[in-house]
């Protein structure tokens, strides 16, 4: 050994280049730290191989951890590394963690292909996609910055690789709480738990390493269309264990049980003939549904909504939301329904009509529309009485009502017929004068007079004619004179004149038999 190894032997005994040491410190400069590692011995750790918490806090006497890096530099001090010191403990935490199966912390510093980086001490390791959580999530952005618990999957030292995961914990976590859940389980209990996911036909909860599933037919005792308009995916809950079938571990919740049936007191809660208010949750075409309360709700037939117009498309008088006022009518508890009324608040007025008039009143009333077979006359009740168009004239033969009458003319009547149980009444206009047919019509036609008028009509087997006082008699297509190839129709146009003779009558038919035959010669 010369001179010079013994000088370096001597001055640095104890100290190894690529090993570990604590040093204090001696003195803090802007450019780096001096520190005292033993042996008569002072390093120099550069201020680039400080945390940035280091270079603040850092005083005279700290003890530090350091690697060195080289015995001597041109200035004869050690160098050394803080650094390397942090990454060769970390190394060797990451290691005794992977041979040993115990977890490290990280925090997610970024992405990268196929997965996220996590720091660990100063030591880069790669995150998979597929270990980033028990499901993949769908921002792994909002990752980023935030520590966690990892599993060491891999470890390369000479590649200086780390493979971790976080699934592996998160499963062994769940597979822990799972085996608590299921010695708790019981049905007939209450359990808390968190909303999973929400479908078309319920939700999952998340008991605890277990989940279960709450159908849209437990959650509400209500009508309800999707289960999101009562949970949201992260809501803590509390629900009912309904059924648990241990074999395969599955369970299915209840939300409502937590409540009574309201279905249950409903005959003595709501008796017939009680008024009620509610709100109007469905419209359809028969009818509107009303909720008395959570999971109550009555019907109310279009039938039901008015005493006069029956034919009343609810969509135009009822809004969703609406609320309104009703009597229930009948209660059903096995059947689940309940039937309502809305006209039933109000007077019938065909109980009113009954006490007002009788058969054979006068009364007088607007022509409101026609129908093929007669008009609908409107009273001061707001009931329509119907005019039949045979009793609108005893010996005009009508073809349609309107021909007569005109619609919003103010006519008088007679009541021929009330039947409020029909909600029914019928008027004539042909009674208010006597019958011509009984005495004054025979007695002003004989038999063989010779009588003038005008085609009113014709038909396939022969002709009206209008007589004078609108009176009609028939001529029959046997009486009239013609070629068999000539038509009645294009002999005798309406309005045209004829002369005839009467060969029949009979009162009690209200009819009249002419010919045309015996006028000739």
């Amino acid at each position: 050994m010369d001179d010079l190894e013994k000088f370096y032997a001597d001055s640095f005994k104890g100290l190894r280049a690529g090993a570990i040491t604590k040093g204090k410190v001696l003195l803090v400069k802007p450019e780096g730290v001096i520190v005292d590692v033993g042996s008569k011995s002072e390093g120099f750790v550069p201020l680039s191989e400080l945390a940035e918490n280091e270079i603040d806090t850092l005083k005279p006497g700290d003890e530090v951890e350091v690697f060195i890096e080289r015995l001597s530099d041109q200035n004869g001090f050690v160098k050394l590394s803080r650094q390397k010191a942090k990454g060769v403990r970390t190394w060797d935490m990451i290691e005794e963690a992977f041979q040993k199966n115990q977890p490290v912390d990280g925090r997610i510093t970024g992405k990268v292909k196929g997965g996220m980086t996590v720091n660990i001490g100063g030591v880069n390791a790669f995150l998979p996609g597929s270990q980033i959580d028990l499901k993949a999530p769908r921002n792994t952005d909002s990752l980023i910055g935030q520590t966690h618990t990892f599993k060491v999957l891999n470890l390369n030292h000479k590649g200086a690789n780390v493979i971790v995961s976080r699934r592996v914990l998160l499963e062994e976590e769940r597979n822990k709480l799972r085996e608590q859940t299921l010695t708790r389980l019981k049905e007939g209990i209450i359990m808390q738990g968190v909303v999973k996911n929400l479908t078309d036909y319920g939700a999952f909860i998340d008991l605890g390493g277990i989940d279960g599933l709450l159908h849209i037919s437990d959650m509400s005792w209500g009508r309800i269309s999707h289960p999101g308009e009562l949970f949201s995916i992260g809501d803590t809950v509390e629900v009912i264990i309904l059924t648990f079938d241990t074999e395969n571990e599955k369970v299915t919740l209840g939300y409502k049980q937590k409540k009574p049936d309201p279905w249950a007191s409903v005959e003595e809660k709501y008796p017939a003939g009680q008024k009620v208010f509610g709100k109007v949750i469905t419209i359809t075409d028969y009818g509107i549904f009303i909720e008395l309360e959570e999971g109550v709700e009555g019907l109310i037939h279009v039938s039901e909504i008015d005493w006069i117009e029956k034919s009343i498309k609810p969509s135009k008088y009822f809004s969703i939301g609406d609320k309104v006022e009703a009597v229930i009518l009948k209660v059903s508890k096995n059947d689940k329904r309940i039937s309502l009324s809305i006209r039933q608040l109000k007077p019938n007025p065909w109980e009113i009509v009954k006490d007002k008039y009788t058969a054979g009143q006068e009364i007088r009333g607007k022509v409101k529309s026609f129908a093929e077979f007669g008009a609908f006359i409107s009273m001061d009740e707001g009931i329509d009485a119907l005019l039949h168009i045979s009793d609108i004239s005893w010996v005009k033969r009508i073809k349609h009502p309107s021909d007569i009458l005109k619609k919003g003319e103010e006519i008088e009547v007679i009541v021929l017929n009330i039947e409020p149980e029909k909600e029914r009444i019928s008027v004539g206009l042909k009674q208010l004068t006597p019958d011509p047919w009984i005495n004054e019509i025979p007695a002003r036609y004989n038999l063989g007079d010779t009588v003038n008028g005008k085609v009113a009509s014709t038909a396939d087997f022969g002709l009206f004619i209008e007589l004078e006082d609108g009176v009609e008699g028939l001529i029959h297509i046997s009486e009239i004179e013609k070629k068999p190839d000539e038509r009645i129709e294009e002999l005798f146009k309406p309005g045209t004149e004829v002369t005839a003779r009467i060969i029949n009558i009979i009162p009690a038919d209200r009819k009249i038999d002419l010919s045309m035959k015996t006028m000739i010669g």
